[in-house]
């Protein structure tokens, strides 16, 4: 199966070379009753290896047979879920003020509307988003392309955070945005990273390249 395959079929490769797990898309990890017991079925059907929720508020499918993958997504009748490839993946949201009692901001409703508008746009590189309903940033989103906080008064937008060998922890650019504001400041970070990075360069290190002083400028 061609990496193009792979993507189309929403499959990861696994350790073994040969299985393969499938993700399908649950914005922020909600998801229906109905669905997980979908999900249990077909996992079952075609004897997938194992069930197993991720650090991305999804539910993997591992150990599925490559002739079957067509099948499993038929039965599913679910969107896959952007796990790998040069886009934006998942956008990852806390509870916020919609079930949390520390909740200050309503990280639900922006994270279903950030999801909505760019799950799966391709970019220069992968990029991650993370919403937090409050300073506690149970959406990491210190460590994410483009993360947002819930402060006591709006929100707070971040950039060019990122896990890996080369961590970074993401700059505040904005202070006490409603959710409308954060929407349009993140359709500019956005259009600006499509713009100006290079291939397989994360928002952090084209940052890190240009400058923040000049990133900022180019956001005005």
């Amino acid at each position: 199966m061609t990496a193009k395959d792979l993507l189309d079929k929403g499959a990861v490769l696994q350790r073994d070379k040969e299985s393969y797990a499938v993700v399908p898309h649950m914005p922020g990890g909600l998801v229906s009753p109905d669905a997980l017991r979908k999900i249990a079925d077909v996992a079952e059907k075609y004897n997938a290896q194992a069930l197993k929720l991720t650090s991305a508020q999804r539910l993997a499918i591992v150990g599925l047979k490559e002739e079957d993958l067509d099948d499993v997504w038929r039965d599913l009748d679910m969107k896959p879920s952007h796990a790998i490839g040069l886009c934006v993946r998942s956008i990852k949201f806390c509870p916020g003020t919609t079930f949390c009692k520390r909740g200050q901001q309503d990280s639900v409703s922006l994270g279903l509307k950030l999801d909505e508008r760019y799950h799966g746009l391709e970019l220069p590189s992968k990029f991650k988003m993370g919403i937090s309903g409050c300073a506690n940033s149970c959406g990491e989103n210190h460590f994410r392309d483009v993360g947002v906080m819930g402060m006591p008064k709006g929100f707070r937008l971040m950039v060019g955070g990122n896990g890996g060998v080369t961590p970074r922890i993401a700059k505040t650019i904005y202070d006490g945005l409603d959710e409308e504001q954060v929407l349009e400041k993140v359709d500019q970070v956005v259009k600006i990273y499509a713009q100006g990075a290079k291939k397989h360069e994360r928002l952090g290190k084209y940052i890190e390249r240009i400058g923040l002083d000049e990133f900022k400028k180019q956001l005005e």
